[in-house]
């Protein structure tokens, strides 16, 4: 019997970089689909806040005077404070105005611009510059409500 020659281990052929294996592709699939996931929910919210903001800003472009502009965000407000507490449309007077200091960093409702939300609407007149201050403050307060 004649012994086998020895020979020295060859490695095998490296695998080459493309095409990926199996798992690559499945990995790049479910980046992409989560990418698509989250840029279709990012979009899905700018349009809902620019909705949001387009329908406070309609509701007060449709009414003619400041007192109807400060009925209108009584409305507008009145709507929002629905979806923090189910009761809170029903408020009246300075209840309703506390209610729409909570969470903020100072009473600009109970004891501020925002005072004239209790009567502004029921106002003969209201001055212009009251209800553009109203204005950027019920704004602010509207959005935080409809965004949470």
């Amino acid at each position: 019997m004649t012994p086998l020659p020895l020979r020295d281990v060859h490695e095998g052929v490296a695998p080459a970089w493309w095409p990926p294996a199996p798992g690559w592709w499945l990995l790049l699939g479910a980046i992409v689909i989560v990418a698509t996931l989250l840029g279709w929910r990012a979009a899905a919210k700018r349009r809902r806040r620019e909705a949001i903001l387009r329908l406070f800003d309609d509701a007060l472009a449709h009414a003619g005077t400041p007192a109807q502009q400060v009925a209108a965000m009584s409305e507008l407000l009145r709507r929002a404070a629905r979806r923090k507490h189910a009761g809170a449309d029903r408020l009246l007077g300075d209840e309703w105005l506390r209610f729409l200091d909570e969470g903020m960093p100072r009473p600009v409702f109970s004891t501020g611009a925002g005072r004239l939300l209790g009567d502004g609407g029921f106002r003969p007149q209201v001055a212009a510059q009251e209800c553009a201050v109203l204005r950027d403050i019920a704004r602010e307060r509207y959005l935080r409500w409809m965004r949470a």
